[in-house]
């Protein structure tokens, strides 16, 4: 199989989306330090170009933050021929991989939440390169992480509050508000 890598731009300017033809990983995988590569090869291995700020995958795709001061055309060639390679060479993502569909805890209520998040928000909020993680729901307030290029992305918060909101109120009456966990 040829592997064919593309880049997408995400509403962050400090990443970019590496699309490739092939399945990388069910789920997510966040690398937003160099340390926390270190039982990532793949990640371990972009993170010595020194232009690169955090690695981010999901499904088919990993998102590169970059490092200020560097621009894009002159790093995309390079990351896109690494990638590629990379793809080729199998690289894991983690060492060890379970294939396992996401189980949901918690009262009847929050496991809808969980559910509408993993069905209607997770696939767009991968569109753009990132994630999105349940934390809790508490009084009438969801929380949720957002990673990937979702995080310190200037447009998350109206994400968060006109789209992921909206939704979860019009399908969840009980949801008040929802709040996005710092990291």
């Amino acid at each position: 199989m040829t592997i064919n890598v593309y880049t997408e731009q995400t509403p962050n300017p400090a990443t970019m989306k590496f699309m490739v033809n092939k399945l990388l990983i069910n789920g997510s995988e966040d690398f937003a330090t160099k340390e926390s590569a270190e039982h990532s090869p793949f990640a371990k291995e972009l993170f010595k170009f020194n232009f690169v700020n955090g690695v981010f995958f999901a499904s088919n795709f990993v998102t590169i933050t970059k490092t200020e001061g560097v621009e894009w055309p002159d790093i995309e060639p390079i990351l896109k021929e690494f990638v590629k390679g990379a793809v080729e060479s199998e690289y894991k993502i983690k060492e060890e991989t379970s294939d396992e569909t996401p189980t949901f805890e918690g009262t009847d209520l929050e496991i809808k939440i969980q559910q509408i998040l993993h069905d209607y928000v997770r696939p767009a909020v991968e569109q753009d390169g990132g994630a999105i993680s349940y934390k809790s729901f508490d009084d009438g307030v969801v929380t949720v992480e957002l990673r990937g290029s979702c995080s310190g992305c200037p447009s998350s918060t109206i994400t968060l509050k006109s789209g992921i909101q909206n939704l979860l109120q019009r399908m969840v009456p009980e949801v008040k508000e929802v709040v996005s966990e710092a990291l």
